[in-house]
């Protein structure tokens, strides 16, 4: 979310801002902020010491609360661009006091109220109090439904078991925070408005724990200044624990905010290492006190490796869900196979894998006499011919090859191709489906790259056993073996995004992601495998797969919802490609992960074990996959008899 413009900024979220008290005179607390070089403020809208139940309500008509000035103090683009709404942190809307409560949810509507009048793009929830905040997550949730497009942040404090959540605060249980997020947005209906602003305290919780949070909908990271060290010159720094998470966020788009006083005496006449941020201060206007927090902030921005150009291309797709190719059914667009010929990792990987097979299918006495028929079924524009035509030359074999492909428009390019380069001698083009060509001879070498993010899912299995025919008995098949992996995952976007649709259909549907505000809960699992070629007496592509995942004891409670999934390839012997996390083909871009969402997200608690199930069906027209969990309980299988996603035959 955007509240502010700085030059020379490398992404839309590096903006940072400041937490300030309450003050009547709001253009002078946000000009002098924004003087002292911050973005934009979390300033309180009500004067803190106002309470409705000690208002005079003047008979029968409301009272007026005291709001800070009017609406008309600042330009509305300073309204909406500059200022976080902060709501009273005195509120307890849980609390045993009718009286306060009441009060309580008085003031929670009218500051929401008033900043929805405002345009602001978000608002400040203060952190819930004590062990339930049924209450207040009713009443939230309630403002929620007639809310504009502006966000509520609810403070969240980043705390261990064994911490106190708020520095100091007595009415605060010792829980782990990430419970009453949990507890709250599954009140609110996983509302895509309700979204998190951590406080970030001096000491921070496990990797795994502090790993769930990056599934989650957090906009905004709050560094108390007492989280800050003192390095050997007296300026303020942070741990390296702290340094990491904060490229984390910074890398996730979260915005910083500094909140505290100044802790930190900067000596006098000294130099301040300098982080490239814009010093737009105000001649006359003395040095911000928090600047020198805000510079440190700026430092470890400008520490931050710049993104690869793969990743910086990749941008727009993180977390967008796209359904899935399906290039047995469709035709691919010019468009499409533009793309992934592009990656020039993955061909590399196959020309490697065709010259092994090459030198393993003639032996070097038998180089002059021998002719190798390789045969590139799904051939697309050309990419394998070429990748094998090169395997060839390098390992100085003689070639002859058919490209097998059925998109017409395809076929086109192939002819061009052929002569442009000159393989008229070399390269059959057929105009055909794999499954029906009628070949004139066999292969010694079946080519393919039919491989889709979950390496079966687009129907690698059943071309490829159609096609086995028109391949020799000792043939070889590149690829010869593809695995699909899955890995359960928190992804409060995706689901969000999901939900939207407001139907069953696109919470059965499986979605290519370039998956990135996400969580992965627990190591990657293998699901189905296929061989090719296959020669087993009783051939099925039906699969079933049960699993069981652990997740780590010190990450704390966690929620699931939905599954990534992978795949990992042997090519030919050693030589593999694939996306699954662990053994991912460096730089190679053809393949994103692939989501299964799910109709109910799963809480699963610290030693409590996720158990998943997997079907792989088959029918005579299409292809699907059934997905369900039935621990830590028991949902519905998703995409039953393949009524919501399938892939065509």
């Amino acid at each position: 979310m955007p509240l502010g413009q700085r030059v020379g900024d490398k992404s839309d979220s590096r903006y940072c801002g400041v937490e300030t008290e309450f003050d009547d005179d709001m253009p002078h607390v946000l000009a002098s902020n924004v003087a002292g070089g911050f973005d934009f403020i979390v300033a309180p809208l009500m004067d803190p010491t106002y309470r409705p139940s000690l208002e005079s309500s003047g008979g029968c008509g409301a009272s007026v609360p005291p709001f800070a000035g009017s609406d008309l103090v600042l330009s509305p683009s300073q309204w909406s661009c500059h200022v976080v709404g902060k709501i009273s942190s005195w509120i307890d809307l849980d609390s045993d006091d009718e009286g306060f409560r009441m009060d309580s949810e008085i003031v929670l509507k009218q500051e929401i109220s008033w900043a929805s009048h405002l345009s602001l793009q978000a608002c400040l929830l203060p952190a819930p109090r004590g062990a339930s905040c049924s209450n207040y997550a009713r009443c939230v949730n309630e403002i929620l439904q007639t809310l504009n497009n502006m966000q509520l942040w609810l403070r969240i404090p980043l705390q261990k078991l064994e911490d106190n959540p708020m520095d100091g605060s007595s009415d605060c249980l010792n829980v782990d925070s990430w419970e009453w997020w949990n507890e709250f947005r599954l009140l609110c209906e996983h509302h895509s408005q309700l979204s998190i602003a951590l406080d970030i305290l001096s000491s921070l919780p496990s990797g795994n724990s502090l790993g769930r949070w990056f599934g989650e909908p957090v906009k905004a990271a709050i560094v108390h200044t007492n989280t800050f060290l003192t390095n050997a010159r007296g300026y303020p720094c942070l741990s390296k624990r702290h340094q990491k998470l904060m490229a984390l966020f910074l890398n996730h788009s979260i915005q910083v905010v500094i909140s505290g006083k100044p802790l930190h005496d900067i000596p006098v006449g000294s130099s301040e290492p300098t982080a490239n941020h814009i010093d737009n201060n105000v001649e006359g206007i003395p040095r911000h006190p928090l600047r020198s927090y805000l510079d440190y902030v700026g430092y470890l921005y400008q520490k931050m490796e710049p993104l690869p150009e793969q990743e910086r291309f990749e941008l727009g797709y993180r977390d967008f869900l796209q359904s899935p190719l399906q290039p047995l059914m469709d035709n691919l667009e010019a468009q499409t196979y533009e793309t992934f010929e592009k990656d020039t990792v993955k061909y590399l990987q196959y020309q490697r894998a065709v010259a092994k097979a090459l030198l393993d299918r003639v032996p070097d006495e038998q180089v002059a006499t021998s002719t190798v028929v390789l045969m590139v079924v799904g051939a697309g524009r050309g990419p394998l011919v070429r990748a094998s035509l090169q395997a060839a030359e390098e390992t100085g074999r003689k070639l002859k090859v058919y490209a097998v492909e059925k998109n017409p428009n395809a076929v086109v390019t192939l002819h061009s191709l052929v002569k442009l380069e000159g393989w008229e001698n070399l390269v059959t083009v057929v105009s055909n489906d794999m499954r029906c060509w009628d070949a004139p001879e066999r292969a010694d070498i079946l080519v393919s790259e039919l491989l889709g993010s979950f390496g079966d899912n687009e129907l690698s299995p059943e071309c490829l056993d159609g096609a086995q025919r028109i391949l020799k008995q000792d043939g070889i098949s590149i690829p010869s073996m593809y695995t699909s992996f899955i890995q359960p995952v928190t992804a409060s976007k995706l689901y969000n995004d999901v939900k939207s649709h407001k139907d069953l259909v696109h919470f059965e549907t499986a979605y290519v992601v370039k998956l990135h505000s996400v969580a992965r809960l627990a190591p990657s699992q293998p699901v189905f495998t296929f061989n090719h070629p296959n020669y087993s007496a009783n051939k099925s592509n039906k699969r079933y797969k049960k699993l069981r995942f652990e997740i780590p004891s010190d990450t704390g409670s966690a929620i699931v919802h939905g599954f990534a999934g992978y795949f990992d390839a042997t090519l030919y012997k050693d030589v593999h490609l694939g996306i699954e996390p662990s053994m991912a083909t460096p730089n190679m871009f053809s393949w994103f992960a692939i989501f299964f969402p799910l109709r109910t997200p799963v809480c699963v608690r610290s030693g409590s074990p996720l158990e998943v199930h997997f079907w792989r069906c088959c029918g005579s027209t299409k292809v699907w996959y059934e997905w369900s969990v039935t621990s830590p309980y028991t949902l519905p299988i998703h995409n039953s008899n393949g009524r919501s996603y399938w892939v065509g035959l």
